[in-house]
């Protein structure tokens, strides 16, 4: 019985973050449709020779963004770019090795780029870096990437965890 609400708990806790993390995916789609709006209503204004100021670190900082908010859903959903062309004559469990492998390596480069980029956003702030025209402190566009790649390190784990259970019981393995 305990096993039962154990794993009613873990699918649980992987359903929401699922959850979260295609809400951050989305997120960083708002972002950036928000950089074409931006970008869109400068070419109009700017041809009539009123350019929105700053419209290029807007999307400097948006791009991204959006860029590294999509990250963690493609780590996730195994929308990582990956070379088909030389794994699609492999067995399952051979599959599930390279998956595992990559979730190591997906996990290993997050965590490190969280924790650099946190240490970065920390500098951005105390030398008051902004943007020229906007004077946007750029350390607030650290914050969403370093969360970001805390999702990667999270949905790393997950790919991690279910590639080891297709490399343990490939009857159960999805691939293919």
């Amino acid at each position: 019985m305990a096993a039962a609400t154990h794993n009613k708990r873990g699918v649980r806790l992987k359903s929401l973050t699922h959850r979260l993390i295609e809400a951050w995916a989305l997120f960083g789609g708002m972002v950036i449709l928000a950089v074409v709006a931006i970008q869109s209503i400068s070419v109009v204004t700017g041809a009539f020779g009123h350019p929105l100021p700053g419209d290029f670190e807007l999307t400097e900082l948006g791009v991204a963004v959006g860029a590294f908010a999509f990250l963690p859903y493609c780590q996730l959903t195994g929308a990582n770019v990956t070379a088909d062309i030389f794994t699609s004559g492999l067995g399952r469990r051979w599959q599930a090795v390279l998956v595992f492998f990559s979730a190591i390596i997906a996990l290993v480069f997050s965590v490190v780029m969280a924790w650099r980029t946190w240490i970065g956003a920390q500098d951005q702030f105390s030398y008051d870096y902004q943007t020229a025209i906007l004077q946007i402190p750029i350390g607030y566009a650290f914050v969403p990437i370093v969360i970001s790649l805390i999702l990667v390190a999270v949905a790393a784990v997950i790919t991690l965890v279910e590639s080891y259970q297709d490399i343990a019981h490939p009857s159960r393995n999805v691939y293919n």
